[in-house]
């Protein structure tokens, strides 16, 4: 099965949540930002959301300063 994570093809597996495919990229930052086909997940929802054939998944690592 194949996603847009980030702009970029991304293979994953069926049935899949977003808490796995995170879990799988190796993204632990606790300010990470999630966005599935245009809408924000919120963090406690990443292992109930299951990603789907041509989803589009945004990882977003927020950046502070001045």
């Amino acid at each position: 099965m194949q996603i847009l994570l980030n702009g970029w093809p991304e293979d994953t597996q069926p049935d899949q949540s977003l808490a796995d495919l995170i879990d799988r990229l190796g993204e632990f930052d606790p300010a990470l930002i999630v966005e599935l086909n245009g809408r924000f997940v919120y963090p406690d929802k990443y292992g109930s959301t299951k990603v789907q054939e041509g989803d589009k998944v945004e990882l977003i690592h927020a950046a502070f300063g001045g």
